[in-house]
């Protein structure tokens, strides 16, 4: 058994959204503010920590609509109304959270309760939890007695004869300031059973949750008690802190365990301690406990004879007065209770022989890695508390960990890159599944499933993971799926349809490049190493807003830049490819020349944008026709050489077809290169400026040259000259650029909230 995927609509940025769960890890991916931080906040919120809501946990679209049924309450006596007798004006608004299981042949007596009807043969089984009023009655008379008891205030304020009535703002202003108020005493999580027939695909991004019927009344009891197990590591309150639905706790409520002997010291006392119901293995350890308390005992009253002699004098203890007398009470887990309770041994070379002989505190170690031993150690107490290890498995009847062991453990991990630098990084997700699952019980036990959701801003992280198991959460501005931002998911085990030759060489391709694609707001591709050190000089330089913004660049050659189309449509990602003409003719690379028929050999023109072959259309395609545009928001544009005016001097300018970025940059900065010292390509186009007189004869030296040069090492003498910072942005890049530029500020303006605009935590 095991989450085949859950719904969430009406919290906070999630309006309605599918995120599918992998069958073992799943990875939360998404640029700032894309929603996944609201899906992570809606599994705990939901499963095991239902009195955290919150007022702001509304999705913003909504907090209209919950003021108009305040405005519409306040009318009913008015207008001679009945008062409300359910609470369906409300459904639309509240926050929901659809659970979908995939129960295997021999799971039913698991999910009994949740089954739907008696013709249910297996499969798909739902259970809808819900935040909603507890009895709509009692919310409509504490609503009216409330704004009631504000106007009858307002009439006590002192108005001044012929001046506008004064009033002052007292509680409630309205429905939504009143339920912020009363949240916790009107409203509550209820559950209900879902129909698996009734399920809805999802249409562009977004979820479309089933109606309840309705007569649809909610479940007395939990639907998850005995089915499900929680455990989290979350970014804000420490990894070390263990958060579950169960009675017992492993930790205190408000306290961040991050040292690795505290949860050493939890650990122990919850599997480990021999005191706590003692097993045959146990009695040699509490033997020699008892032994060691004697012995001690014996030399701390002979100790403190002479001390105790001494207090007598002063009168103490009298006849009646009861004896000093020290004992010891010896636990071995106050061996852990220090800060070099845990230490890291550091092997010394003492002449030929290797030697441990020191030891440090574990606060001396590195900060990455000992918080890596401390999550890897976390994830270890989640498993084995979920499988009642040692001491935890012989509990008193009746609590948390009496009950049989449920069939499924969720473990959330919450931007695990807030504990670890970036090597690291790499290794606990490699490792995270591995150690939740290492247990032989587990492995002889297929009907145990264990699940592991991860929300990540790292690009190490997302690089170490299957496209698969990655699920985009992308923004939608306001206008596109409602009148404020709200967000889609994206599953992208999806993407490349079966094309497992695009999907392999773009899942090296990432893997290699560690770019962050999966969380910038747009993508630069580039041809080649030169573009690739020049153009974030062009940025910098000359587009100071897009500079600021957080685009990733990709070096990856107009031939296999269009690998990347269907991630990169999928994603809906904001892109630019800056990429070469590359003319030829019968095959060959060729010098660009009009009316001759040449065709480009670059598979990005051809077969993504504008899908041209001919260097003439190419040559002549406006701006629109370099456009892919497939919403509001998402957009590819592509950049390469086209015709520029070209003098030697300046009355004899004329017309030249550059081919590539490096002879693009020399057309466009003829001083520059004139007089510029080097070796190689900077030599070469060097002396064709010089020697050359025509354009013709000048793109033609250019274009031998280029054959055999080295084009790293000559960016490298470029950004090496004295007149670097003058150098001039090719055309065909700068109108690029100034495009992708343009697109980010109108992203920006619709993403963005205003200064006057109502707003709230829905990140």
């Amino acid at each position: 058994m095991r989450i085949q995927f859950v719904e969430i609509a009406n919290f906070r940025k999630l309006l309605s959204v599918r995120v599918d769960l992998a069958k073992e890890t799943t990875l939360l991916v998404g640029a700032n503010n894309s929603g996944k931080t609201s899906a992570m906040l809606a599994m705990r919120h939901f499963l095991f920590d239902q009195g955290a809501f919150c007022i702001n946990d509304f999705t913003l679209c909504h907090w209209e609509t919950i003021n108009e049924i305040g405005t519409s309450w306040q009318l009913l006596p008015e207008n001679g109304g009945v008062q409300p007798t359910d609470s369906s004006e409300w459904t639309s608004v509240l926050p929901t959270l659809d659970l979908w299981f995939n129960i295997e042949e021999g799971e039913i007596h698991y999910v009994s309760k949740l089954i739907p009807t008696l013709d249910w043969e297996g499969g798909l089984l739902g259970v809808r939890l819900r935040l909603e009023p507890k009895n709509i009655e009692e919310l409509y008379k504490d609503y009216l007695v409330s704004v009631g008891e504000a106007a009858a205030i307002q009439t006590l304020v002192p108005q001044e004869e012929g001046k506008p009535t004064k009033t002052i703002k007292l509680w409630p202003e309205n429905m939504l300031d009143f339920v912020q108020r009363r949240l916790k005493r009107h409203f509550s999580v209820h559950a209900y059973l879902l129909d698996p027939t009734k399920i809805q695909d999802v249409l562009k991004g977004q979820a479309r949750l089933q109606a309840l019927s309705e007569n649809a009344q909610p479940l007395e009891d939990d639907p998850l008690s005995g089915l499900i197990r929680i455990h989290e590591i979350n970014a804000q309150r420490g990894f070390g802190q263990v958060t579950e639905n169960t009675e017992q706790s492993d930790a205190p409520a408000n306290r961040s365990d991050r040292r690795l002997s505290d949860q050493l010291r939890r650990y122990y006392v919850r599997h480990l301690d021999p005191f706590d119901k003692p097993v045959q293995e146990d009695l040699e350890a509490l033997q020699a406990i008892e032994s060691a308390e004697g012995a001690f005992d014996k030399r701390l009253e002979a100790s403190f004879l002479k001390a105790f002699a001494e207090v007598q004098g002063i009168g103490y203890p009298g006849v009646t007065d009861p004896k000093l007398k020290v004992s010891t009470r010896l636990r071995p887990i106050d061996g852990l209770d220090h800060d070099s309770a845990v230490t890291y041994e550091i092997d010394v070379v003492m002449g030929s022989t290797k030697t441990p002989v020191l030891r440090l505190p574990e606060g001396y170690n590195g900060l990455g890695y000992q918080n890596l031993v401390s999550m890897i150690f976390a994830l270890m107490s989640f498993r084995d508390a979920w499988m009642r290890v040692g001491k935890a498995g012989k509990t008193k009847p009746g609590t948390a960990d009496d009950r049989p062991i449920e069939p499924l453990h969720l473990v959330l991990v919450e931007e695990p890159e807030a504990h670890l630098h970036a090597q690291v990084q790499q290794v606990f997700i490699k490792k995270a599944y591995e150690i939740l699952t290492d247990m032989e019980e587990l492995r002889a036990n297929p009907q145990l499933s264990t699940q592991l959701m991860v929300s990540t801003h790292s690009s190490h992280v997302a690089h170490e993971t299957a496209f698969s198991c990655l699920r985009y959460f992308r923004r939608l501005p306001a206008g596109m799926a409602s009148n404020v931002p709200v967000s889609s998911v994206l599953n992208l085990s999806q993407v490349f349809g079966g094309n497992d030759e695009t999907e392999r060489f773009t899942t090296r391709y990432l893997r290699a490049n560690h770019c962050d694609l999966f969380f910038a707001d747009a993508a630069i591709l580039v041809e080649g190493p030169a573009e690739r050190m020049l153009v974030p000089h062009f940025i910098r330089e000359n587009f100071k807003f897009l500079n600021q913004c957080y685009v990733t660049l990709l070096e990856i050659g107009g031939s296999h830049a269009h690998r990347l189309q269907p991630l990169i449509e999928h994603l809906g990602l904001l892109t630019l490819v800056i990429t070469d003409l590359d003319a030829g003719s019968g095959g060959s690379a060729a010098q660009p020349t009009r009316g001759s028929a040449q065709t480009s050999s670059n598979p990005t023109l051809k077969q993504w944008i504008p899908q041209l072959e001919l260097v003439d259309a190419l040559l002549a395609a406006n701006d629109d026709a370099k456009i892919d545009r497939q919403d509001q928001l998402a957009a590819v544009r592509v950049a390469y050489q086209c015709a520029i005016q070209f003098a030697l001097e300046p009355t004899k300018a004329e017309e030249a077809l550059p081919s590539t970025f490096e002879d693009a940059l020399v057309f466009e900065n003829v001083q520059f290169f004139s007089g510029l010292d080097g070796t190689g390509l900077v030599k070469k186009f060097s002396d064709a400026l010089q020697n050359k007189k025509t354009a013709i004869d000048i793109g033609k030296a250019l274009f031998d040259a280029l054959k055999n040069g080295k084009k790293a090492e000559f960016a490298l003498d470029v950004i090496d000259a004295k007149e670097f910072a003058t150098l001039k942005t090719p055309a065909y890049i700068a109108e690029g650029l100034a495009w992708l530029e343009d697109q980010l500020r109108k992203k920006q303006a619709e993403i963005i909230p205003t200064a006057n605009s109502t707003g709230g935590p829905n990140a």
